[in-house]
């Protein structure tokens, strides 16, 4: 069986990037008339799906939405946005096509020329890993709406207010008379890429915001950050188990503990049993996301995010860029959507 021609194969073949290959294809942006002829004759050379430019260059509608995810598994976050936008889509008589880039650059690219080729009306990304993927898509012609992450390019986004729901979950526990709080979760310093920086930025800006409107001293030795794992629900566990077994040896633990995503927060469960102590008791215990926190003992009180609806609303909005002028973003649309604070049995007023 012949191996199939990608937009990578031509670029090589005409000594220019992707996006001018994808510029040529779909005529849109400048292009030298030298380099233009280049592309052409790499197209021809390498027989690139003749058939698939021609239908693209009559802009004619496929009724498909490409949707490049960061991972499907085993971060239930991606399989639940997924889950929304394939919904919304089918009501809408559209198809969505789903690419797992499992946290890795050059895949996320292979997905994009895998969507292009199949002329995609639309590409959602959740989350992109690499901006200049990004624009790829745009360089093409195909509307763009990013997911949960910062618009390094101008396209259309729809977004989660972190910080008032990490806010929500601090004032919940100084209201219950918490003054020692502990932070877990991951360092933004040590995150290279700016769109997937800013979610952890908002959320620990919010415990140190939240303890400086209350006049709380922050304790360095009560925050412990974790390197970032692409697809590492393990490794975030492994922190949160790790991290809590090292403030409950301090000489003055915290008396609650803020983990600013539920599967870190499922390892400081287990470390506080293994202490011998209980939750809420002797401490309490506050997660994010609402992934798995109904289900564990004592069930998690956490920020719920907006998960289905972040899949829901990204295909309205790349609908809504398909029916108008999609080759304009001069104003980009940005919807930002509100978390939910969910109070179960994991939180209690401070004893003594």
């Amino acid at each position: 069986m012949s191996k199939v021609t990608t937009l990578k194969d031509v670029a090589e073949y005409a000594g220019v990037s992707t996006a001018t290959v994808a510029r040529v294809i779909h005529a849109n942006g400048y292009v030298a008339e030298e380099t233009e002829n280049r592309v052409r004759e790499a197209i021809d050379a390498t027989n690139y799906r003749v058939s698939s430019i021609a239908a693209s260059l009559r802009r004619q509608r496929t009724a498909t939405i490409g949707h490049v995810l960061r991972a499907t598994f085993p971060n239930t976050f991606y399989s639940l946005v997924a889950l929304g936008a394939e919904q919304f889509a089918r009501d809408h008589d559209y198809s969505v096509l789903a690419f797992n880039a499992m946290g890795s650059p050059e895949l996320e690219r292979e997905g994009i020329e895998t969507f292009i080729g199949r002329r995609v009306d639309a590409i959602l990304f959740t989350t992109p890993i690499d901006p200049t993927n990004v624009q790829l898509a745009l360089d093409a012609g195909v509307p763009v709406v990013q997911v949960e992450r910062p618009a390094l390019s101008k396209t259309d986004r729809v977004i989660v207010d972190n910080y008032s729901g990490a806010v929500a979950a601090m004032e919940h526990l100084i209201a219950l008379g918490h003054r020692h709080i502990a932070f877990i979760g991951q360092d933004p310093k040590a995150i290279a890429n700016p769109l997937v920086r800013y979610v952890e930025e908002e959320r620990f800006n919010a415990y140190l915001d939240t303890l400086a409107s209350h006049h709380i001293d922050v304790r360095p030795d009560y925050i412990r950050m974790g390197k970032y794992y692409a697809l590492g629900d393990r490794d975030s566990l492994q922190d949160g188990y790790r991290f809590t077994h090292q403030l409950l040896a301090l000489p003055h633990p915290p008396t609650a503990i803020f983990a600013t995503s539920d599967i870190p927060a499922l390892g400081t469960l287990q470390a506080i049993n293994e202490n011998r102590l209980f939750v809420p008791d002797d401490i309490s215990v506050i997660g994010f996301d609402d992934t798995y926190s109904a289900f564990v003992a004592p069930p998690l009180t956490t920020v719920r995010m907006p998960m289905e609806e972040l899949g829901r609303v990204a295909v309205q909005m790349a609908l809504e860029r398909i029916e108008s002028d999609h080759d304009e973003y001069n104003r980009p649309q940005i919807i930002k959507l509100e978390t939910e604070f969910i109070i179960r049995k994991s939180t209690s007023p401070l004893l003594g």
